[in-house]
């Protein structure tokens, strides 16, 4: 297998809900496995609700987001408003508007306007219902 690399992200018990919003909006191959769909780990630190999500991948065109439910550590991860986005590049910027209004209809909103960018392209961004920031980019009208 060449090498690869993809974005992870671990949401608070909502993984399965945004890997299938994304896939609605991006399309692509989804694939979500569960904690009760695998053999029970020895060594596990946890036990982990059979519902939550061990691992999924969404594999798009141009790359693949790969996640799990984030598990109770104590630890509170901040989603939104964190120094982190997925930027998607697409061939048009008609492909990228289309996208930010699924988003934004799925319960997202708008959090930059999808318009011409200082370098020339159109660059915008967006945070979907989950909190996760999209950045949409083009060099192409």
């Amino acid at each position: 297998m060449a090498a690869s690399l993809a974005s992870y992200i671990a949401l608070p018990g909502t993984t399965g809900e945004a890997m299938e919003h994304w896939h609605d909006v991006f399309g692509g191959e989804l694939q979500i496995m569960r904690y009760g769909d695998v053999p029970p780990m020895e060594g596990m630190p946890f036990t982990p609700d059979p519902q939550a999500v061990a691992h999924a991948t969404l594999v798009l065109p141009g790359g693949t987001i790969a996640g799990g439910d984030a598990m109770e550590d104590g630890n509170d991860y901040n989603v939104r408003g964190s120094a982190y986005s997925l930027l998607y590049t697409t061939d048009t910027a008609d492909e990228a508007r289309g996208l930010i209004a699924k988003l934004v209809d799925g319960g997202g909103e708008v959090g930059m306007p999808f318009e011409r960018a200082p370098w020339g392209g159109w660059y915008g961004q967006v945070f979907d219902r989950f909190g996760v920031m999209w950045s949409f980019s083009t060099d192409n009208d």
